[in-house]
Parts: structure tokens; sequence; C-alpha cells
């Protein structure tokens, strides 16, 4: 588990209608990364708690395919690259630039 910077915080403020309320509260919330999450998982035994701890499994599994696809993506921006290199030399670079990943926790 994790605390949430002020700018996650108004991100996931954003992002997540149902938690404005959280707009006003002035304490930055907790969140629990992948691994803290399958703990949890493997302690709530209720049916609503296996519910959400198999879809907490499901949305970090699509998170990690995402972040896989985003290096297939790096490797065929690599591999255009080399082929057409002189032509589209700016282009390459402002997608490559976009594709790093935000510095920060």
């Amino acid at each position: 588990m994790f605390q949430l910077t002020g700018a996650e915080k108004l991100e996931v403020i954003a992002k997540c209608d149902r938690l404005r309320k959280l707009k006003f509260s002035s304490a930055l919330p907790l969140a629990f990364a992948e691994h803290g999450a399958l703990m949890l998982a493997s302690v709530l035994k209720s049916a609503i708690a296996i519910r959400v701890s198999i879809e907490i499994v499901r949305v970090f599994l699509r998170l990690r395919e995402a972040a896989i696809g985003h290096r297939d993506l790096a490797a065929k921006i690599e591999a255009l690259e080399g082929k057409y290199d002189h032509q589209f030399k700016v282009a390459f670079d402002a997608i490559r630039e976009l594709m790093i990943p935000p510095v920060g926790p």
C-alpha cells in the first residue's frame, strides 16, 4: 500500500466520478499495489470480497497486458525508424517522447 501524491489525488478525482467527495478531503488517499491487492484478496472471505478480489486481479492483468503492448509498440517504432530514419525523424522523436513514462511514484 502507498499514499498518493496531491497530483495523483486530483487525477483520480478527475477520472472517477464516484470519488468526487475525496476532493474536499485534506488527507491524501492510500492505494494498493498489485501485490497488496492480492494479499488483501487472500484474507477476505465474503462473497462480495471474493468477487471484488477477482475483479482487482483482472484489472492488474489488463494493466500488465497494456504495458507489454506498449513495449511491443516501442519495438515496432524502432524497426520503422531504422527503415525510414531520415524522412520521419521528427515524427519518431515525438512518438518516443510521448512513450516516456511520467517521473515519480
